[in-house]
């Protein structure tokens, strides 16, 4: 099964999108086609033995609509459609607005050859300016369905050819202002909906324009000016303070701090030096440094984060589905409505220009653009938004499901703590000696044990030295042990002391105990006689940890804890950070088992590193992975939090609270609409109030409805997380 994006041009209106999707979806070797109005993709997932990429476009021309395969650098880029149909409706304007004067203020005393003025400044805007109209009806009637083109071209042209028929004939009231007026509003409304749909797409746009244009390389101990396109694996280039990083890489000389907030979200400069990655495109504020490129083109994570949002803004969520199953049925009904109403009017009343006038009004108030943007231009902006602030959101279903999580799961190393231990006490027996530090920085410096690169920071920290050591031996499962001059020393964990017949005294054992319910390993240095100091220590817990799982649990939502450490230390780093629920001592098998009993309680969410968590992430209803950007989180998880701590967590989830809350307003407003708009049209209000909706009110109307919808998702960039 291979899946294609596709870059679908010509679409007008949800129809268009669900008329397209709904003959993909027909098709026998395609499985899943979803078309979105917004970002104008199509996402196919079909069997290649059967049917190819080239037979799937063929599919979509056929209907009337130009597709082509999607690349990498395809973003919705509006600009240059944008300026031509703003020169499109200022020329509308220019004639509709003399017509417009002329059919509403000399009504009563029109001025010589007044119908033929009329008529002459509206057939460029019926048959130029329209004429859009006229070939997406073409198209969309020869591929078998019909679309919003046809509500619009076929309601202009009966007011345009009755008012024809009215000035050759001299009988009648001719209706040339609703037919130039109708298209120039439709026009203004498509000016606007376009100039705020671009806007939803800018979190991408501006992203493919935040990495730098050149860098300075050195080839041969001398320093050039290249283009980014010229940088290969492996070149040396300088970055100097103020400057944009080129491209991924790692610092070879140098020390400096850099703004990573475009990746992260995090304001806060971070520190670097030699051996530290560095972002393609983030800032270098402090120091100059000297990188290797690791990592060049569409490989960099600047070129990752777009592909993941417009991916993300491509996948169709389940709450659209609706929309688009009501928009392929409407423009077959509304048709039917409008006939409907022409001849309830021609019968009761036996007016053709009431039947005229409401038919008219029918056809265009009914367009259903505002169904089929309810959804992505929320799904856009939410996507978007989350990108600023760090948080890479993986689809529209994602988003959707997010705001129903009940329960989350949390990972301990590396998601609520550091990852890394440190040593976090250190207490001497007797008087602390310069000399114990020294010996205990000694031994370490020669072991290979996990918390060995702990203990020697720690001791460099007292600027202990290396001192001779003699007979050094490990011993695996205990500790070390090597002689200082004639005394021997040992360094390790209580089995050590025990094996080694050490003295311990009760209020040692005590104090051994205490410490490890902390869900501390205690290591401790002694001589063959007695105990001299107690090393603790501890993965420690990030700082933000503890606020962020109590805004979590803030949330209703119920919070767990899951491990491969032991209980014991398990359950001291739950308490601290206010976690009641733990699963300690689980491997990988274990994680999935848990987070699939927990789902039978509601929808989980399981948040890790990305790496050793991969299958329960894969398991869980939502997988976050937490990450500063490394490949396997990124892959991993349908949320990534690029800032690698749990502020985002909350956030995301509010993210997608508030853009659901902003789908079902949309939707609302957009049933809403035309549930009481057709109606209204069609002339019910006539016989009690004698009041009809103007064909141009119903112009003016139904643009406003989908300028308001996208207005409206476009409200979310405000909010606050």
């Amino acid at each position: 099964m291979k899946t294609s994006e596709l870059d679908v041009s010509g679409m007008h209106c949800a129809s268009c999108s669900a008329i397209i999707q709904r003959v993909l979806n027909k098709t026998d070797a395609v499985q899943q086609a979803t078309v979105n109005l917004t970002t104008e993709i199509a996402t196919v997932s079909y069997n290649e033995k059967e049917i190819s990429e080239q037979a799937i476009i063929a599919i979509i021309k056929k209907k009337g609509y130009n597709a082509k395969p999607r690349t990498r650098k395809s973003v919705v880029d509006k600009s240059t459609e944008l300026f031509n149909l703003k020169l499109k409706l200022i020329g509308s304007l220019v004639f509709s607005i003399p017509v417009f004067i002329l059919g509403m203020f000399f009504m009563q005393n029109p001025i010589a050859n007044q119908d033929t003025i009329m008529w002459v400044l509206t057939t460029p805007v019926q048959f130029y300016f329209g004429w859009q109209f006229y070939t997406g009806s073409y198209k969309s009637l020869k591929g078998g369905s019909a679309n919003m083109d046809v509500l619009i071209a076929m309601g202009t042209s009966v007011a345009y050819f009755y008012s024809v028929y009215v000035v050759l004939s001299g009988n009648g009231h001719q209706y040339f202002e609703a037919s130039a007026v109708i298209i120039s509003l439709i026009l203004v409304g498509k000016y606007l909906e376009l100039r705020a749909k671009n806007k939803t797409s800018t979190a991408i746009s501006q992203l493919m324009n935040l990495g730098a244009k050149t860098a300075t390389r050195i080839k041969n101990g001398v320093e050039e000016q290249i283009s980014i396109d010229d940088i290969k694996l492996g070149d040396e280039l300088i970055v100097k303070p103020g400057e944009k990083i080129p491209t991924d890489g790692i610092i070879i000389q140098g020390t400096t701090t850099i703004d990573e907030s475009m990746v992260t979200g995090e304001s806060i400069p971070v520190e670097k030096a030699k051996g530290s990655q560095v972002i393609g495109a983030t800032i270098n504020v402090h120091g100059s440094f000297t990188l290797k490129a690791t990592k060049i083109g569409e490989n960099t994570m600047l070129a990752r984060i777009v592909e993941l949002i417009k991916n993300a803004q491509a996948r169709q969520a389940p709450i659209q589905r609706l929309a688009d199953l009501i928009s392929a049925y409407f423009v077959p009904a509304v048709l039917l409505i409008a006939l409907l109403t022409a001849g309830i009017w021609l019968l009761v009343v036996q007016s053709p220009e009431l039947a005229l006038i409401t038919a008219i009004s029918v056809l265009v108030i009914a367009c259903p653009c505002s169904l089929g943007l309810a959804t992505p231009t929320a799904i856009m902006v939410g996507t978007g938004k989350g990108a600023k602030e760090g948080i890479l959101i993986k689809g529209g279903d994602v988003l959707e499901k997010a705001h129903k999580i009940t329960h989350i799961v949390f990972d301990k190393t590396g998601t609520i703590t550091n990852g890394k231990p440190v040593v976090t006490q250190v207490e001497f027996v007797s008087k602390q000696s310069k000399k114990l530090w020294d010996i205990a920085y000694s031994l370490e410096k020669k072991s290979e044990h996990p918390l060995a690169d702990a203990i020697v920071k720690k001791c460099e920290t007292q600027s202990a030295k290396k001192i001779t050591l003699t007979g050094f031996k490990a011993i695996p499962g205990f500790g070390l042990q090597a002689k200082v001059a004639k005394t021997q020393y040992y360094f390790g964990n209580s089995k050590l002391v025990t094996k080694n017949k050490i003295k311990i005294s009760q209020t040692q054992k005590e104090r051994v105990e205490t410490l490890q319910s902390e869900g501390k390993t205690v290591m401790m240095l002694t001589t063959d006689k007695k105990i001299e100091a107690f090393f603790a220590v501890a993965d420690t817990i990030k700082p933000e940890s503890k606020e962020a799982i109590k805004k979590i649990k803030s949330m209703g939502i119920k919070t767990y804890m899951i491990t491969g450490d032991n209980t014991l230390a398990a359950n001291a780093i739950a308490k601290e950070v206010g976690i009641t629920h733990v699963f300690a001592e689980s491997l990988p098998e274990d994680k999935i088992k848990h987070v699939q009993d927990l789902q039978k309680k509601g929808i989980v969410a399981m948040i890790g590193d990305g790496i050793n968590d991969a299958p329960a992430l894969a398991q869980a209803d939502i997988g976050i992975a937490m990450g500063s950007g490394t490949d396997v989180a990124m892959e991993s998880g349908d949320i990534v939090l690029m800032q690698g701590n749990l502020n985002g967590v909350h956030k995301a989830i509010k993210l997608s609270r508030m853009t659901m809350s902003k789908i079902k307003q949309n939707l609302f407003w957009a049933f809403f609409y035309n549930v009481a708009g057709i109606p209204i049209a069609a002339g019910i209000l006539y016989p009690a109030t004698g009041l009809l909706l103007s064909p141009m009110i119903a112009a003016a109307a139904m643009a406003l409805s989908s300028v308001s919808v996208v207005t409206n998702s476009l409200l979310l960039k405000g909010r606050k997380l």
